[in-house]
């Protein structure tokens, strides 16, 4: 939301400015220089960036545009999600979440924190390492390595989605200078016509490259910034889990484990030890 609010302000301010100078807001639009940068600039990805980034580049556009993100609710519930879980396996053995883990859409555990359930790939990266705890054969501080390799694996995926972006914003100033070059030829062609033409042309071939440049610095890096940051939250995420996930299979009780986890969680968004044993509890009421 605060992504949207952004690109409205920078559009207003460049408009509002521009129109208080005394200039016409219709002479910033020229369909051939829209279609030329716009048009360039999603060539460049469709050479530059693989399907599966594009994809995710996408989503995460969407995630950005949307405002979500893991924040302090859905960190407690988490951590209380984990909690629930590691006491039925306390209480009935590790064999009695092995089906809650395998079918995370049917667990009655599950079903209770849909904004967890809905993070596919953070459930999945959760179940298949309670998977190798159930198993038991891979000690924990192997789990620990194992896990920080998945985590550094998916970063790396999604960091190339934001650096996919940065390039398009790198390339866009040069790619404006491209269009107004057309519009400079285009502008020469007509040299001997009426002087209003001219300018009208002349004026098109400036927009390209304010189009360019507005574009990188006012949209493209600033979204590609933000899509590192939902990166970096996410990352998180994934720690608050691999911390739970280890100190369990290290034998510590769940509500140890759980502030295993809480020790992990951003600071921003950390929950106190009395809250997250409020919260606990109230499971243990219900």
């Amino acid at each position: 939301m605060f992504a949207i609010i952004g690109m409205v302000v920078v559009l207003a301010s460049v408009l509002g400015g521009f129109t208080i100078a005394g200039g016409k807001i219709m002479a910033l639009f020229h369909v051939s220089e829209i279609l030329t940068i716009l048009g360039t600039a999603l060539g460049t990805v469709l050479i530059s960036t693989p399907v599966p980034v594009i994809k995710g580049m996408i989503g995460k556009l969407v995630g950005v545009l949307k405002g979500a993100g893991v924040n302090a609710a859905a960190y407690l519930d988490t951590l209380k999600m984990l909690y629930e879980l590691f006491q039925i396996a306390r209480k009935d053995g590790l064999v009695a979440i092995e089906s809650h883990i395998e079918g995370p859409e049917k667990s009655a555990v599950f079903k209770k924190y849909p904004a967890v359930l809905h993070d596919h790939h953070a459930m999945q990266f959760l179940c298949d390492n309670l998977r190798l705890v159930l198993v038991g054969s891979v000690p924990p501080h192997d789990l620990d390595s194992l896990m920080d390799a998945e985590i550094d694996l998916h970063h790396h995926h999604t960091e190339a989605m934001a650096g996919a972006l940065q390039k398009v914003s790198d390339a866009l100033p040069g790619i404006g200078i491209v269009a107004a070059v057309l519009g400079i030829i285009v502008t020469m062609a007509s040299i001997s016509g009426p002087v209003e033409q001219i300018g009208e042309h002349v004026g098109a071939a400036l927009t390209g490259t304010m189009l360019g440049v507005l574009c990188a610095y006012g949209f493209f890096g600033p979204l590609s910034t933000a899509i590192e940051h939902s990166n970096a939250a996410e990352g998180h995420f994934y720690q608050t889990l691999k911390a739970a996930v280890v100190a369990f299979a290290k034998g510590f009780a769940p509500i140890v484990a759980v502030e295993f986890a809480r020790r992990a969680v951003p600071a921003d968004c950390r929950p106190t030890f009395q809250a997250m044993e409020a919260a606990c509890k109230s499971i243990k009421a219900k």
